[in-house]
């Protein structure tokens, strides 16, 4: 039996709440993890930092290439050198101060 369109969209409606829930409480996690790290006390721009974080998750992953992200392949290349800086630079609190 199918289901009407109505129910469709309300199942979508809640699922698309709940996974706004999720997101939310994932980047609050993250967010605060960053934090310890320092990641707040570095300047450096979004895209380069984003750049470095999909680096750091690709490591995570096993180094499986291809990205997840929602950068193309050129924007993910750009902070290459940033990323190894970030990560490497990170735990000891000097990448943001060169």
């Amino acid at each position: 039996m199918k289901k009407p369109s109505s129910k469709i969209r309300d199942e979508i409606a809640k699922l698309q709440e709940q996974l706004k829930y999720a997101e939310a409480r994932e980047a609050e996690r993250i967010g605060r993890v960053a934090l310890r790290a320092g990641l707040g006390e570095i300047e450096i721009e979004e895209t380069e930092l984003e750049a470095a974080l999909e680096e750091l998750a690709k490591r995570f992953r096993g180094g499986k290439s291809g990205t997840s992200g929602r950068m193309g392949a050129g924007e993910s290349s750009a902070g290459g050198g940033q990323s190894e800086a970030l990560t490497s630079g990170a735990p000891s609190g000097n990448a943001g101060e060169a």
